[in-house]
């Protein structure tokens, strides 16, 4: 089947055909799925702030300047104008910070989760109601509005005596669907008679591969690599084809290609992950320890009996010794398991540490074949 006739098809052909290749491709095991892989571009959230007050805390508020000069302009919202000179105590109020994702597709009306951060000092948000606040994104545009009670996850109390206990962070709280979607914001779905799919993880041989299983189902020539990391795929420009298109596609299977050969050490920790393609050339390797080991004894000095003349004084007396390990030298057989290599390094009972100076050793002995990466 061409894809000129594929896409030409009644919808209701269009229709089965796509459910019975969705079924067979469903049969695939031992693979993951383009969706899994790989993303639409131009197909993503959009990050969401907003700047609020959360009313209605136990005590547990903040005394801030921006604080009581966001509660004025909110009584003045409503008509009240209090004097200039006058200091309100907010002990029930927080300003705080309001952030979200908003999701890709998302309609007006819809609405979405908010995670609440206390700006101040507030010590809790628990119990606390957020007041109607509008999240704008990087336009300046305001595309949803906030408001409901927090859920706070945190808890914190204090003694009379200045004693106290935090459990979890009890100044950041989230309100499930706490923000109603007010605009859209237009998407690159269906725009163009093209789609580009990024990978999550750029390779080329993946993108090779995804291509190739596109091509196999649809046709010749309809996906096509740009690079290590994108695809460009030809698609329907009617968006109900288009959806019904894609649904097909990112769910057919493929084998990602294995990543390039890496040894990852931590240098905090002392953790060394090595992956299985790491290889190794045959070398001999001498590995010894230097010992320092350094013994103050203390002695004290006193003046003669009966003496009125002198003093008691302590006297340090420090004992240095070096003891050096016979050096150990051990063969590193040349090999692909990331097994022998292992064991060939710990047959003489190596650190963390002398591993890692040892893998360096190989690296610039260039005995190792994979990027040594130390975080």
């Amino acid at each position: 089947m061409t894809f000129k006739k594929f896409l030409t098809m009644p919808l209701t052909q269009l229709s089965k055909a796509l459910i019975l290749i969705t079924a067979l491709l469903s049969l695939q095991i031992n693979a993951e799925r383009i969706k899994d892989i790989a993303e639409i571009q131009g197909v993503r959230s959009n990050p969401l702030v907003g700047y609020g007050l959360v009313v209605g805390l136990d005590g547990t508020g903040e005394q801030t300047a921006y604080t009581t000069q966001a509660f004025k302009t909110m009584l003045k919202r409503f008509g009240i104008t209090l004097p200039d000179n006058l200091k309100p105590k907010l002990k029930n109020i927080a300003a705080v910070a309001i952030h979200a994702n908003m999701p890709a597709f998302i309609k007006t009306g819809q609405t979405m989760d908010i995670t609440v951060s206390s700006l101040g000092d507030a010590k809790s948000l628990r119990g606390g109601a957020l007041l109607m606040t509008p999240l704008t994104g990087i336009d300046g545009q305001i595309y949803a509005i906030a408001q409901g009670n927090l859920v706070v996850g945190g808890f914190g109390t204090a003694g009379s005596d200045g004693s106290s206990i935090t459990v979890n962070i009890p100044t950041v709280g989230r309100i499930p669907g706490g923000a109603i979607i007010e605009r859209t914001i237009e998407s690159a779905f269906a725009v163009g008679d093209s789609l580009t799919l990024n990978l999550h993880r750029p390779d080329f041989t993946t993108a090779k591969r995804v291509a190739d299983s596109i091509n196999a189902l649809v046709g010749p020539g309809i996906a096509k690599p740009l690079d290590a990391a994108s695809i460009k795929v030809s698609a329907p420009i009617d968006p109900s084809q288009r959806v019904m298109y894609l649904a097909t596609i990112e769910n057919l299977q493929i084998t990602e290609a294995e990543g390039k050969a890496k040894v990852v050490v931590n240098s905090r920790t002392g953790t060394i992950v090595m992956g299985k393609n790491v290889r190794v050339s045959q070398a001999a390797v001498a590995h010894g320890n230097l010992i320092v080991s350094i013994k103050e004894n203390t002695t004290v000095s006193q003046p003669e009996a009966f003496s009125d003349s002198g003093t008691t004084v302590q006297i340090p007396n420090s004992r240095v010794e070096i003891t050096q390990e016979n050096a150990r030298m051990f063969m590193v057989q040349e090999g692909i398991k990331l097994e022998d290599i292992v064991n060939s390094i710990n047959a003489v009972g190596t650190a963390p540490g002398d591993l890692m100076a040892i893998l360096e050793a190989l690296k610039e002995a260039g005995a190792l074949h994979a990027d040594l990466i130390v975080i």
